[in-house]
């Protein structure tokens, strides 16, 4: 046997995985003596969806069960401990059996975390999915019970009546067993053939992948690097683009400037696996992404912000959405470190920007096991999902940069927001800043977009030249927040019955028109990029999801004001 590299550290970090003990099966003369629960997310609403449950019914009343109690509540905004707060509320009606749905898009993950609580209180039930959520139904099952009861019925948003029906006939015998059988073959009912991960990581923090050492290439810059990169991409432990393998040895180097305890919880659990982040998996994935060491200190910032429960991070590393996880820095450790918001930030050729935003991914990735195409419900995603990170430049900045706003000038923040890629705003021809905030409030909606019908934060990115026209018209920050607040909109008839079901506030329900913003500080305004006519307008995801900011602090919680605070 031949010498071997140094072995790789496992960037999705240990998670125990659970095998529950599913709920003891019912007869059907218990279903038909006892009380079936129907859990309706809200998703039935839409189109003819409540055909599942219609069907349903009709196939149970031939059997003689009619007995029913149903609920209807959104999952939405709901993290893991909220749903198992619910699910016990559910199980105060006693039901014999359960029948959840719908799991076919951003509230399947959330979903699946109900039906696994409601099987832990010792409640059969079965989960009706669809695609795309079939597939990230099937992980969060794998990652959070082991096994579970789920029904795909393969229906979308045009099917009708008669269609959605005949898929319900067509599973009939799975729904049926899944509420009545025990033993060898509820086990074949519940079991999932996941498409990844079926082993799950080891405990000592090690991939299994061992390289043999070749002598011949041993002189060869990135010897080794083709085989590395294939596996961690078969194993669906990397983004698609090279990534620096993480030993030990460079895994140590990067806690240079973190002086924080590696096992320190950064993010509650979360996404399909359920997993909490650490300081050792966020320093892990900044080895991936080639980040310097003293990106650290940004990097756990960014994570803490993250986990604030006004992000809504459990929902947002799932969603059908195409948003990435935008990272704005502002204050002086930004420039310390490299962090630009200068010409070109939010593309190529700029490090720490790169490297870190990449890093937010990479955790996220594979820690949470948001995978494309398995367990990430993107539609067509965007290269946001790459990487998002830029800073404000003091030196660009006509008005208080978002630091300043919300500490002072030395402190370092971080500002974080789930939202599309930047949206181009032209304006080559304007002649003053009255014509040119115009230009810039007719970007910042479509009817495309979800702040049409959710309501929340948007970030609008000034170059310069726009800024100082901006300025010199006599606009300040808030005068420019309140005009946007107060201009963009848009009629009732154009939302109505399009998009996707709104979530605005209660008191707006008789409002004519609909704002896209609630209050003009939901408008951040910052100068980025270099000279010329194209501005930008970041919008968000909104789905209970704010921006939320983090001081860049120390271990005892004051703010740096340099990095080499962090040594």
């Amino acid at each position: 046997m031949g010498e071997y590299l140094n072995r790789l550290l496992d960037p999705r970090g240990y998670q125990e995985r659970e095998v529950i003990q599913l709920a003891k099966r019912v007869s059907l003369e218990e279903l038909r003596q006892g009380k079936l629960l129907f859990y309706n997310n809200t998703k039935l609403d839409f189109c003819n969806y409540y055909t599942v449950f219609d069907r349903i019914k009709e196939r149970l009343e031939e059997l003689g069960i009619t007995n029913y109690v149903e609920y209807k509540e959104t999952v939405r905004g709901k993290d893991a401990r909220k749903l198992e707060e619910y699910a016990r509320m559910l199980a105060q009606e006693k039901p014999t059996a359960a029948i959840v749905a719908f799991g076919d898009m951003g509230t399947s993950s959330s979903t699946t975390v109900l039906t696994i609580a409601l099987e832990k209180l010792g409640i059969p039930t079965v989960y009706m999915t669809a695609p795309p959520g079939t597939g990230i139904t099937e992980g969060v099952g794998v990652y959070r019970a082991g096994h579970l009861c789920m029904c795909s019925v393969d229906i979308y948003q045009a099917s009708t009546v008669e269609e959605i029906a005949a898929e319900v006939d067509r599973h009939w015998d799975y729904i049926i067993k899944s509420l009545t059988v025990n033993g060898e073959e509820l086990e074949e009912l519940a079991h999932i053939d996941f498409k990844m991960d079926k082993t799950a990581p080891a405990k000592d923090g090690f991939l299994p992948y061992m390289i043999e050492k070749d002598e011949e290439r041993e002189k060869e810059p990135g010897a080794y690097l083709e085989e590395i990169n294939e596996y961690f991409n078969q194993e669906h432990i990397s983004d698609g683009l090279p990534i620096i393998p993480p030993t030990r040895r460079r895994y140590e180097a990067m806690l240079e400037y973190c002086p924080f305890d590696e096992n320190m919880v950064l993010c509650a659990p979360s996404g399909p696996s359920g997993k909490t982040v650490t300081v050792k998996d966020v320093a892990v994935a900044a080895v991936m992404a080639g980040c310097k060491p003293n990106a650290m200190p940004v990097l756990i910032a960014a994570f803490k912000a993250l986990n604030s429960p006004l992000y809504n991070l459990n929902q947002s590393v799932t969603t059908s959405h195409p948003g990435g996880n935008m990272v704005l820095v502002s204050g002086p450790i930004a420039q310390e470190i490299g962090i630009s918001g200068k010409q070109g930030c939010l593309g190529p050729g700029w490090p720490a920007n790169a490297t870190i935003g990449r890093a937010v991914n990479l955790v996220i990735m594979n820690v949470f096991r948001s995978v494309p195409g398995i367990c990430d419900l993107d539609c067509i995603a965007s290269q946001a999902e790459f990487t998002y990170c830029f800073a404000e430049e003091p030196e660009l900045a006509q008005w208080k940069m978002i630091n300043e706003d919300r500490f002072d000038s030395e402190t370092t923040t971080v500002y974080v927001l789930k939202a599309e890629p930047l949206h181009d705003i032209i304006d080559f021809l304007s002649l003053n800043g009255h014509d040119l905030l115009d230009t810039i409030t007719a970007c910042c909606t479509t009817l495309g977009s979800n702040n049409a019908y959710m309501p929340g934060p948007l970030v609008v990115c000034l170059t310069p030249d726009h800024a100082m026209m901006l300025k010199k018209a006599g606009y300040t920050k808030e005068m420019i927040q309140e005009h946007i607040h107060q201009y963009v909109y848009h009629e009732v008839p154009m939302v109505r019955n399009r998009g996707l079901v709104p979530v605005r506030p209660k008191e707006w329900e008789n409002r004519h028109p609909l704002p896209v913003t609630r209050t003009p500080k939901d408008v951040e305004v910052v100068v980025i990029g270099g000279r010329g006519g194209h501005s930008g307008v970041i919008l968000p995801w909104a789905l209970h999801s704010e921006g939320c900011v983090e001081a860049v602090r120390l271990p005892d919680g004051t703010a740096a004001k340099t990095i080499e605070e962090f040594k």
